[in-house]
């Protein structure tokens, strides 16, 4: 038992996504299915205080099945200062994005949104079934705007901003808005060099702390 759960609750729950085909055979919208074959990539934790809630898998990451196994992963565990053996202990992070599948390409060669049909079917259950969670790294604006609702800002770069405000939030557990590590951000990166001065070193320090 963990806490008042079933041992098997975890597990059922990850077999259960694993086996989601929704966005595929009955899609949000008509005539939006799917066009390749799901395979859902999520890692779900009885143990990991640290959520990381990212947008959706990419190609690489749909071929391999472990999340974030690209440069956005490399360079988001720099920030967090940890290796990427301990990036994929299940019993310091769980790894749940908005969208569990990849989406697909845009016209333009961009990864489309997270699918609609994953956060209203899978989110709620995910967070009930990993109550002990104490940090959800909000990665983007899909997860910001989920995980923080009303208090997310209209842009992701004054949510980011407002990082003291949402990880010392009363309700839930604290969140900490980040942006997509993908190297389509780097610009972002350069214009907003306070990101590094101030959420960085908190976020290492959050993540050693949690994961002690």
């Amino acid at each position: 038992m963990d806490g008042d759960r079933p041992a098997g609750d975890i597990e059922a729950l990850t077999a259960a996504i694993a086996a989601c085909r929704l966005c595929r055979d009955a899609p949000a919208r008509a005539g939006d299915a799917l066009p390749h074959e799901p395979r859902p990539v999520a890692v779900l934790s009885a143990g990991a205080r640290i959520l990381i809630a990212g947008q959706a898998p990419g190609l690489r990451v749909h071929e391999s099945g472990l999340p974030f196994n690209d440069a956005s992963g490399d360079r988001l565990r720099t920030w967090m200062d940890v290796s990427r053996e301990a990036f994929y202990d299940p019993r310091t992070f769980a790894i749940v994005p908005m969208g569990f599948c990849f989406p697909g390409y845009d016209a333009h060669g961009s990864d489309l949104p997270p699918r609609r049909e994953c956060a209203p079917l899978w989110r709620d259950r995910a967070m009930a079934a990993m109550p002990q969670v104490e940090l959800v790294l909000a990665i983007g604006q899909y997860a910001q705007a989920w995980h923080l609702g009303a208090a997310k800002a209209a842009s992701m770069t004054q949510t980011v901003r407002d990082w003291r405000r949402h990880l010392h939030r009363n309700d839930g557990p604290a969140v900490l808005p980040l942006p997509h590590p993908s190297w389509r951000n780097t610009a972002w990166l350069k214009r907003n060099p306070w990101f590094e001065e101030e959420v960085l070193p908190e976020l290492r320090k959050r993540v050693k702390t949690l994961s002690a």
